[in-house]
Parts: C-alpha cells; structure tokens; sequence
C-alpha cells in the first residue's frame, strides 16, 4: 500500500479499488478530495491522474492536514491542500480560479489519527471529550454533555445515533454529572455502559458506539454540512464529472441515496451501495460499515 509514513500514523484508505474505478481518475483531471484525512485516496487520485492532474484536498484537522502534506509532497504543485470545512467547497474554489472540477471525493469517516488520538473519538481516552475536528471553535463534546437536559441529551442521541437506550443513557449522563463534570472519553464510555442493561448490549459494537457518534455528529453538525455539499455539487462538478461519496452510518447513506436520485442531474453508477470485501475488512475492520455510492453529472439540456 502506497504512502507509509514511518514518522506517523498509516492511513489505509477505504474501499480502495473500487473508489478509484469509479472516480477514474484522468491526466488533466481537476479533482477534490473533500475529507482529506491522511491523504490516502488523495494519493491515488494524484497518481492515476499523472503526470498533470490537480487535486484539491480540504481538511478541518490542522494535524492531519500537516501529515497529509507531507505524504504528498511529491506531486508538488499538482497538490492544493487547503484548512477548510468541505460546505464551503464553493468558496474555496471559486477563490483557487477553479471553475469546475471532473471528481468529487466524500469520505465520511474519521481518520485513523482521530480514532486512535487524544481528542474524546474514542472510548479509551482518558485525557479528553472533544470531538471536534476543528479545534479553533464551537462546542466540544464535554460541553454538551454537560450542559445539555436529559431530554436534549436522548434526543440528541436517539436521532442521529439512533441509539433505543437513549432515555436510559441520557438519565445516567445527567446523574453522574451531579458527583462532577464528565471530562473524557472513558468517563462516558463507561456511563453509558453501564446505564445499558446487559441483554441490550451489542453484540458487535461497543454498547457506547451510537452514543459517541451521535455527539460527534451534533458537535461537527455533520448532517449540515453534508446537505450543503450535496447541495453544491451540481454548481461545482463539469459535465461528466463523477462523484464517490463514502459513508458510515445510515443518516449520511440515506441523504446520498436521496441526493443522487434526481435522474435530471446524475447517472447512477453504483445502482446499491459498494461494501467493503472480506479481505479489506480483515486488514481494515473500519471498512465493515462503509458504503460506497457513486453517480456522473449530467450535462444540462441545451
């Protein structure tokens, strides 16, 4: 897999082949990476686009974006990375003179360097509960669940985690915040835990996983911002130009879905959603919950 980095975290992108498939990418292609991450899928873009096609990488992640940097330098100038919430794709590049662009990338995930950090992802930090993937404003996760009602609370974590012990997680958040503030990722994970009755516990996935990706959701306004994007693809993408959008849990899988039927404006090229084989999940258990849907925009009628 090309783009270890002996220096730092091994990023190995998601549903590789098939990404690349169904983006082809083209020399003299102008392409966008809207979540860069560590540069993983950028790095094959820049490759199959050689010797003269363009990427344009955003990232909110200062850290990931400097590591991302790095594994690119290599394509030089053909590499236009860029600090930014992927909403604002417009804006970026209206302001780099792009005018249009033949691919999009959307993955959705969280990037290994968020996973395995010390920024409250994950259910054994003990250090913090932060979530944000842009750590120069808004509301952390340590902020909401200690400040937000226990009505706020399950519902927060019933819609976007679609988590059914809500209620009964939402009372323990509230109460255990009564004995002091909850301040980090192993606190909740073991509130939630044990607020959960054991013959409701997962089987698959940590009983604190809908929880944690539904404050992620809330503290990012994830949704939001991918309605936007959605939104402005049409606005930003040249004739025939292809889409990939990688999501993970239902909600995101379900707007793509939705965004992507307007025969008017797409092709559809992916008619059900691309899973992750059992090799790569293997190698890569992140890969399990992916799903891969793509669509081509059509040119509009004269």
């Amino acid at each position: 897999m090309p783009g270890n980095m002996a220096d730092g975290p091994v990023h190995i992108p998601v549903l590789p082949e098939e990404t690349m498939a169904l983006l082809a990418p083209c020399a003299s292609g102008t392409y966008l990476d809207c979540n860069l991450g560590l540069g993983g899928h950028a790095e094959m873009i820049l490759d199959a686009s050689s010797p003269d096609g363009v990427l344009v990488g955003l990232d909110l992640d200062s850290e990931a974006l400097a590591m991302a940097e790095k594994r690119l330098t290599r394509f030089g100038g053909r590499a236009c990375l860029v600090r930014s919430n992927f909403a604002r794709a417009e804006e970026v590049l209206s302001s780099l003179g792009i005018a249009g662009v033949d691919g999009v990338l959307l993955d959705l995930g969280l990037s290994s360097l968020q996973i395995d950090g010390d920024r409250g992802f994950s259910f054994n930090d003990p250090h913090s509960l932060d979530m944000r993937m842009d750590d120069r404003s808004g509301e952390t996760a340590r902020d909401l669940v200690n400040r937000c009602s226990a009505e706020e609370l399950a519902e927060m974590i019933y819609n976007y985690g679609g988590e059914r012990q809500s209620r009964r997680i939402a009372a323990a958040i509230v109460a255990a915040r009564v004995e002091g503030e909850i301040k980090s990722g192993r606190e909740l994970a073991d509130i939630v835990y044990r607020a959960v009755p054991r013959r409701f516990h997962p089987k698959k996935i940590h009983s604190a996983t809908r929880t944690f990706q539904a404050l992620r959701i809330a503290v990012n306004r994830e949704l939001d911002n991918l309605e936007v994007i959605l939104a402005a693809l049409p606005r930003i993408l040249n004739p025939g130009g292809r889409v990939c959008v990688i999501s993970f849990h239902s909600l995101e899988d379900r707007m793509v879905k939705r965004a992507f039927a307007d025969k008017k404006k797409y092709q559809l090229l992916t008619r059900k959603p691309v899973t992750a084989k059992e090799p790569e999940c293997r190698q890569n258990p992140r890969s399990r919950s992916a799903r891969l849907r793509a669509v081509q925009f059509l040119p509009p009628a004269a």
